[in-house]
């Protein structure tokens, strides 16, 4: 005869915090020009100013990369003449991973007056070079919710808790929220950036054996 044990399941969350010692960096450039090969080589040019900046100011060239280059043309619609083209957009995104944040404020600087009034700020988030650690405490917390849940249900109805049957952790962590965009780069040399703590969330479902 098959046994089949009474269970109770339990769903646990867990948070840990600690001091961030990451920041990312997203920069895009943006140049409007008459021609395609103006936009296309002014964004370069814009590009490699900015890139020369930061690794003047200590940023690894492994902690540089480039994407999103992207070169269109801009249009306007006249009466009579339909779509008539104005100019021509480059584009491209450079993200940057700061590893020293005292510096983010003179390193984001740098980078804005290298790059002028083509420059964008996409927006910056802090975070863990290695979250391994602050990881491992986010589950022992949500172990414990999870148990001490389980094991009051359990009490209530007069049993306990027996073996755990399954574990399952909820696929990846909740990372800390980057803040808030940033559209225009005005004033960066007075912008400072205030690490305080991150946090990063764990959660897990676990189902128990109920003793008799």
């Amino acid at each position: 005869m098959t046994h089949n044990p009474r269970t109770i399941s339990a769903t646990g969350t867990g948070t840990a915090e600690a001091v961030p010692d990451l920041l990312t960096l997203s920069i895009g450039v943006e140049c409007r020009r008459e021609t395609v090969a103006g936009a296309y080589g002014d964004a370069g040019a814009r590009s490699a100013a900015i890139t020369s900046a930061l690794r003047e100011h200590r940023v690894d060239g492994a902690d540089i990369s480039a994407s999103g280059l992207n070169v269109r043309a801009e249009v306007n619609w006249q009466e009579g003449r339909g779509q008539t083209v104005t100019g021509y957009l480059a584009s491209s995104t450079l993200a940057i991973r700061i590893r020293t944040l005292s510096l983010s404020s003179q390193i984001l600087a740098a980078a804005v007056a290298a790059g002028g009034d083509d420059v964008r700020l996409n927006g910056l988030s802090l975070g863990f070079a290695d979250a391994s650690a602050v990881e491992a405490r986010a589950r022992e917390a949500a172990w414990a919710d999870a148990r001490t849940k389980a094991a009051h249900y359990a009490a209530l109805s007069g049993t306990g808790l027996g073996k755990v049957l399954s574990l399952t952790q909820h696929s990846g962590f909740q990372a800390p929220v980057p803040m808030a965009t940033m559209q225009r780069a005005v004033a960066a040399e007075s912008f400072t950036v205030e690490a305080g703590e991150s946090s990063v969330t764990a959660t897990i479902d676990v189902v128990w054996e109920l003793l008799d």
